[in-house]
C-alpha cells in the first residue's frame, strides 16, 4: 500500500515474535554462562635458585644482558605466583569441544622456552620457534601421545606439531641446553588458564554445575576446590601454595 510516496511493508507478527524469542535465547545463554576467577599466591620465603650458566653456548650467553634464573618460581608483588596451571578437573558435561583454529606458540628465544607452562587442546596446532641462530633439540617427552625428538639447527626456525590425545603435564626439553624445559597439558576442553606474575586467572563460559577446580605447580604440587555455578553466577577461588616443608 502506498501512502504519500512511501512504501509501507506489513510484517507478520508471528515472525517478529519468533525473532524476539531467538534473540532472547541467545542473550540469555550468554548471560547465564558462569565463571570462576581467583588469585594464586605463595606463602613463605621464595626458594633460592642459582643463575643459569649459559657460557657453553656463546649465542645463548650473548642474548642476555644480565643473569637468567630458572622459571620454576616466578613471583609478583604480594607473592603472587606465576606459571600455575588452573583448570576444571571434573564436572563438565560430556561434550565434544572443537579445537581452536588459533595456533599456540612455544618460543625458544634467548635459549629459554616461553611459555614455561603451556595449555593446548587436542588437535590444536603448536608452532615451535627457534629465532636464536643456534642449535636447539626439541624433545617432546609425552607418554600418551607420540614422543618426538627434533633437531632445530639455526636454519630451521620453526616446526609445527599437534597432539591427538588428552595428556596432563609432560615436559618438552632441549637436549642441547639442559636448563630449557616447558610443561605442556593437552586438554579435551578450553576451560583452563596459566597464571602470569599477577597470579590471576579467570575461567569463563561455564554452564550450571558443580566443578572441581585444580591448580597445578611443577614443584609445589596441586590444590583444588569445589564450586557450584547456578544461573550464571561468578565464583571466586583463591589458592595459596607453600614450600613443601611447610605443607
Amino acid at each position: 500500500m502506498l501512502v504519500k510516496g512511501c512504501c509501507v511493508m506489513r510484517v507478520d507478527k508471528r515472525f517478529l515474535w519468533i525473532f524476539a524469542l531467538l534473540i532472547g535465547i541467545i542473550f540469555n545463554t550468554n548471560a547465564l554462562a558462569g565463571r570462576v576467577s581467583g588469585t594464586i599466591t605463595f606463602d613463605g620465603k621464595k626458594p633460592s635458585s642459582r643463575p643459569i650458566s649459559m657460557d657453553a653456548d656463546p649465542i645463548c650467553f650473548a642474548a642476555h644482558s644480565g643473569p637468567v634464573y630458572p622459571q620454576t618460581f616466578v613471583l609478583g608483588e604480594a607473592n603472587t605466583l606465576g606459571n600455575v596451571f588452573v583448570y576444571v578437573k571434573s564436572g563438565l558435561p560430556n561434550t565434544n569441544y572443537p579445537s581452536p583454529a588459533q595456533e599456540a606458540i612455544l618460543d625458544q628465544k634467548g635459549c629459554n622456552f616461553n611459555p614455561h607452562v603451556l595449555g593446548v587442546m587436542v588437535g590444536q596446532k603448536v608452532k615451535i620457534l627457534n629465532p636464536d641462530g643456534t642449535l636447539h633439540n626439541v624433545h617432546i617427552m609425552s607418554k600418551e601421545n607420540q614422543e618426538a625428538n627434533m633437531a632445530m639447527p639455526k636454519f630451521r626456525t620453526e616446526v609445527a606439531v599437534s597432539f591427538a590425545k588428552p595428556e596432563f603435564m609432560f615436559p618438552i626439553r632441549c637436549d642441547v641446553h639442559p636448563w630449557m624445559v616447558s610443561w605442556v597439558a593437552v586438554m579435551s576442553n578450553p576451560f583452563f588458564k596459566v597464571t602470569t606474575t599477577d597470579g590471576k586467572f579467570e575461567i569463563k563460559d561455564l554452564p550450571d554445575g558443580t566443578y572441581t577446580i585444580e591448580a597445578w605447580h611443577e614443584k609445589l604440587g596441586v590444590k583444588d576446590s569445589t564450586v557450584i555455578i547456578t544461573a550464571g553466577n561468578v565464583q571466586t577461588v583463591d589458592f595459596i601454595f607453600s614450600s613443601p616443608n611447610q605443607n
